[in-house]
């Protein structure tokens, strides 16, 4: 493992997931792309996360994705989403993760009904006995449970937490889980809050425009995290048009069409999820056609 970096800081890319025409999964693309996004200056990859289709895969799919990745660009690089209904087959993911060689662990709480704060913890005990570094994932949209600062506190006091990834779309938090937890590393969640976020100390960013545009996403990190507004305040209003995608419903389709559009391979997306609409896909277009300079200029 690197002793420069931990495993989840930096640009790390919510990787999409190359689907053929039969929607079979392209394990020989997939790696390509993940060599692409690591040369290209991305710091390391989140495989089997909501951008990755995970809910859509079979056991075999999703741990050969595992080792495809950790084969790829190296298991320090490499931080796979464990989701699951129940905990314990979150932590046979978490498991599974660490015998591939993986770095780290992408953990949504329970989500199979809203939990409280008592399940949340249990959940979290469970699958840190895996023994691999886990990183919280806040997605209170989808999941219906908040890890609220004061939670995150607590787990991470308890050993069960190292990281977290804030997808509240609250960029007052960062500040509020410094208070409470300062080694507590905040990670952006979502692609539309990255500047706020940067700005409020985070150590990391689970990206996904990434896919599309690794070269000039990394420009804007670099220069958020290290305050250049000069340099990232345009670069973020640019881009912002495709990066509020990440927080929509569609944002796996938008992501594709971009990479398709940008030259890179985004392909099909499985049921239940349908193509963009006639509008929507005009609108990615227009918007990922308006940046397209900016890769070659990063």
């Amino acid at each position: 493992m690197s002793t420069t970096r931990k495993p989840w800081h930096g640009v790390m890319v919510a990787t999409a997931l190359p689907l053929r025409d039969d929607l079979s999964v392209d394990y020989d693309r997939y790696a390509e792309h993940l060599r692409w996004l690591v040369d290209a200056g991305c710091d390391g990859v989140c495989p089997n996360g909501s951008l990755g289709e995970y809910q859509t895969l079979s056991d075999e799919e999703r741990a050969r994705i595992v080792r495809t990745a950790v084969e790829a660009v190296g298991g320090d690089r490499v931080m796979p989403g464990v989701g699951a209904y129940g905990s314990a087959e979150s932590r046979r993911w978490a498991e599974q993760a660490r015998d591939a060689g993986a770095g780290a662990v992408l953990l949504l709480p329970p989500n199979g009904y809203r939990a409280d704060d008592r399940i949340v913890a249990a959940h979290y005990a469970e699958v840190a006995k895996a023994g691999l570094p886990v990183v919280a994932y806040n997605n209170p949209h989808d999941t219906k449970v908040d890890l609220t600062p004061p939670l995150l506190a607590r787990l991470h006091a308890a050993g069960h937490i190292v990281a977290v990834k804030e997808f509240s779309g609250d960029v007052r938090r960062g500040y509020r889980i410094a208070e409470l937890a300062p080694e507590l590393d905040l990670l952006i969640g979502a692609d539309d809050v990255l500047l706020e976020l940067a700005l409020a100390g985070a150590k990391g960013w689970i990206a996904g425009y990434p896919n599309a545009l690794p070269r000039a996403s990394v420009a804007l990190y670099r220069a958020a995290v290290d305050a250049d507004l000069d340099r990232a305040r345009p670069l973020y209003k640019a881009l912002h048009p495709l990066l509020r995608w990440d927080s929509r419903t569609e944002f796996v389709q938008a992501i594709k069409l971009s990479m398709d559009l940008l030259g890179r391979y985004g392909g099909p997306c499985r049921p239940p999820r349908l193509p963009l609409t006639e509008e929507q896909e005009k609108t990615v277009r227009v918007a990922t056609e308006a940046v397209a300079y900016l890769e070659s200029d990063a």
